[in-house]
């Protein structure tokens, strides 16, 4: 049996991208990160991400394209990063369980929340810049 599959959501609007801090429900409650879920069994990539983002924070959203990859820092789960489009009229509706904050910010700003998970600065620091 292979490593459990999850995506990464990389909202991108205005130079900022949007992390949540991760609700009492939520695999490790109070840490910061993108939004991130499992991949169901017989789900794309894309339609994962899409449910993902409906399902925690109410957005809808039209997938990019896949920018990245990585293993949680405990190796459970491989993730995949995807980029996607947000409509600039959306507001957030946070699913209580899941989501207990949710904030734009910058790369710089992410990598000073307190409760980070040590495998997302690299994304932040590294591969984000790239994507222009």
């Amino acid at each position: 049996m292979g490593k459990r599959q999850a995506v990464v959501a990389v909202l991108l609007r205005a130079g900022r991208v949007l992390v949540i801090r991760r609700g009492p429900q939520a695999r490790r409650p109070g840490y910061w990160a993108p939004l991130s879920g499992r991949i169901e069994p017989g789900e794309s990539q894309a339609a994962a991400l899409v449910r993902e983002v409906r399902e925690e924070v109410g957005l809808a959203v039209t997938p990019l394209a896949k920018v990245w990859e990585c293993d949680t820092d405990d190796g459970s789960y491989q993730l995949h990063w995807w980029t996607a489009e947000v409509g600039s009229d959306e507001e957030l509706i946070l699913d209580p369980g899941e989501v207990s904050d949710a904030r734009w910010v910058t790369p710089h700003e992410f990598t000073r929340l307190e409760l980070t998970f040590a495998g997302h600065h690299e994304f932040f620091e590294r591969v984000l810049p790239t994507l222009g």
